[in-house]
């Protein structure tokens, strides 16, 4: 099973940041951009979100092997195991992964599903595929 966020095709995002706002405030507590495990990018001239693939090219590059993938597909960053080197962040190919500045331990998207329910345009959603 894999469960992952994903961009709809067909929706025209409106770049309003919602859903930045929302997962840096349910995990910062603060609205900042750089606290925001989904970005926004350009490609072929329209906003896009980017998200995570769930690839698992952060854990590959973990010295400490404190990524590992859950039963859901997902993979998170054990708090605990994390020496905040920035090598998972370095690894993202969508650099989406982010240590952010005096922090313990770095921060990856865990699907949570935050940014799809505060989407305005209903343009992400999370999947479960077997």
């Amino acid at each position: 099973m894999v469960k992952k966020l994903v961009v709809k095709k067909g929706i025209e995002c409106q770049a309003c940041k919602a859903c930045m706002q929302a997962c840096s405030n349910a995990y910062f507590k603060t609205f900042d951009e750089a606290l925001s495990c989904i970005q926004l990018g350009e490609r072929n001239g329209a906003v896009k979100p980017v998200v995570c693939s769930q690839c698992g090219k952060c854990a590959e590059a973990c010295p400490e092997n404190a990524i590992t993938q859950n039963s859901k597909g997902v993979y998170t960053i054990n708090k605990k195991l994390c020496k905040a080197c920035g090598k998972c962040v370095e690894a993202c190919p969508f650099h989406v992964a982010f240590l952010a500045d005096g922090a313990a331990s770095a921060s990856k998207c865990v699907a949570c599903g935050l940014c799809a329910k505060a989407c305005p345009m209903e343009m992400l959603e999370i999947v479960v595929k077997e």
